[in-house]
């Protein structure tokens, strides 16, 4: 899709420009925020139980753990 400097369209462009985006805008399917709080609730909560951020990792699967300590002689 090729970059369109808006600095360089006539005040006539820029209005069919907004236009277009506002009749596409005005056929996507809305959903009430309620509703999309409840299920993103749901969706993670089901996912929780295998989580490592919420169950935490054991510590012998955890690649990050430390290997060893460092000793200056």
């Amino acid at each position: 899709m090729p970059v369109i400097n808006v600095d360089d369209m006539t005040d006539l462009d820029k209005a069919k420009m907004e236009v277009t985006q506002l009749k596409t805008e005005v056929k996507l399917e809305r959903a009430k925020v309620s509703k999309c709080c409840e299920e993103i609730t749901e969706y993670i909560q089901s996912g929780a139980d295998e989580d490592p951020l919420v169950k935490g990792i054991p510590e012998e699967k955890n690649p990050f753990k430390e290997k060893g300590g460092c000793v200056i002689c």
